[in-house]
């Protein structure tokens, strides 16, 4: 299934708005390293938080769950999963935090779904995924959070979307390719998945497809340059900010960025070091790639890179 305090620059041209910027106007720093390392985590923000969820560690505990001030710039624990995850998908919504399948320790795909309340700091199982599934992809669109993709013993093309108003599960237009350790991401009330792997990371692909709720549609866009897995991906600045990877040679320090409105990419910054397996989120304008594996496979980092 698997599989230092210093800046990075790059001197390629996007867009904001009509201004052009350079993208070497912004770059990468080190923020408070996390307390575990860790890798094949899930993460999502929610407020001023960045959380890091489950995945894998040097000691196996895949329940912890740590949440960064970004304020502070600290990090403290809350409340354990109820059960050992990896692969998991997550993703906020009014306040909550809601995390999707994933893998258990012994290996298994699950369906089991469950939200946390920060304000009680406590997980509370709810309707589970109609099918279990992991290294999905999971964003919210138009008040529902839609998990895509996945692995189950190959790669899945499966689409749902929960609805935490009724806690039921609508099932969608599948994915034009099933794959798995894909991004999935929300810009302009559109729902992207992009890269990914065809059951094995040996089969990457660069695919860019976007799915348009009021048709129940998916169209294909413009490839991602860079054929990647086990990405972290986040909507920055008006562009969808598509960072590190893996493949069986190499873990990925690339980081790309799809303007949605031109349906082109540009390159971005490098991250100060190559990392798979890892989330992306963004608070106040900073865009942050918490914990992830350094090499192909089942290796941990404890850093947080920022970039501004």
């Amino acid at each position: 299934m698997k599989r230092r305090a210093f800046v990075a620059w790059a001197t390629a041209t996007v867009t904001v708005g009509s201004r052009p910027l350079l993208a070497a106007e912004g770059g990468w720093s080190q923020r408070a390293r996390l307390p575990v390392a860790r890798s094949e985590v899930a993460v999502a923000t929610n407020g001023r938080n960045l959380y890091v969820i489950g995945g894998f560690a040097a000691d196996n505990d895949q329940r912890i769950v740590l949440a960064y001030d970004a304020t502070a710039d600290r990090w403290r624990t809350s409340a354990s999963l109820p059960a050992g995850r990896n692969h998991a998908a997550a993703a906020a919504y009014r306040g909550k935090l809601y995390l999707f399948g994933g893998f258990s320790q012994g290996g298994g795909a699950t369906a089991e779904t469950f939200s946390y309340d920060p304000r009680s700091d406590r997980w509370s199982a709810i309707a589970p995924l109609p099918s279990a599934r992991g290294a999905a992809g999971a964003a919210v669109l138009m008040g529902r959070i839609h998990v895509v993709g996945g692995n189950a013993g190959g790669s899945i093309a499966l689409h749902h979307a929960y609805d935490p108003e009724t806690n039921l599960w609508t099932t969608l237009a599948a994915l034009p390719v099933p794959r798995d350790h894909v991004a999935i991401v929300v810009a302009d009330d559109t729902l992207y998945a992009i890269g990914g792997r065809v059951d094995t990371f040996s089969h990457n692909v660069d695919r860019t497809d976007a799915y348009d709720a009021a048709t129940n549609r998916w169209t294909t866009r413009a490839p991602m340059p860079t054929a990647r897995s086990g990405v972290a991906g986040a909507l920055y600045r008006d562009r969808i900010v598509v960072c590190g990877g893996e493949s069986p040679r190499h873990a990925f320090d690339t980081v790309e960025a799809y303007d949605f409105k031109a349906n082109s990419w540009k390159t971005f910054p490098s991250l100060p070091a190559p990392r798979h397996g890892t989330g992306a989120g963004v608070i106040d304008d900073v865009l942050y790639v918490p914990a992830g594996g350094p090499r192909p496979g089942g290796s941990q980092s404890d850093t947080l890179f920022a970039y501004v």
